[in-house]
């Protein structure tokens, strides 16, 4: 999907603030934020919250809040909102699903 490919950019991004500087490392979190955010409202609109594209951006872009941003209440505020959203739908996964959401979740908490 979209968003999976804008997940991947925004991780692209986000690896590389971690040697960038200056004007790179700026224009590296601004390019890292637009994606992932693109890929959120793509997920939150398409996707089951158990899904685990959906689940994995929410991990890389709490991470990023985290790490790049140095915001670790909203980090903490998405992580925590994607794992009670996914919690709330576990019920209703397949199986095949039911392994790799749970995985993710895990990481979440």
């Amino acid at each position: 999907t979209k968003a999976f490919f804008l997940k991947m950019i925004g991780d692209y991004c986000r690896y590389i603030t971690e040697n960038a500087k200056g004007d790179r490392l700026e224009k590296c979190k601004q390019e890292a934020l637009q994606n992932y955010t693109q890929a959120q409202e793509i997920c939150e609109k398409e996707l089951g919250a158990c899904d685990a594209i959906r689940l994995g951006l929410a991990l890389n872009f709490s991470v990023f809040h985290y790490e790049v941003l140095n915001n670790p209440e909203e980090a903490c505020k998405m992580a925590r909102q994607a794992f009670e959203d996914a919690i709330a739908e576990l019920d209703s996964v397949s199986e095949d699903s039911y392994k790799d959401s749970t995985l993710i979740m895990q990481l979440l908490r």
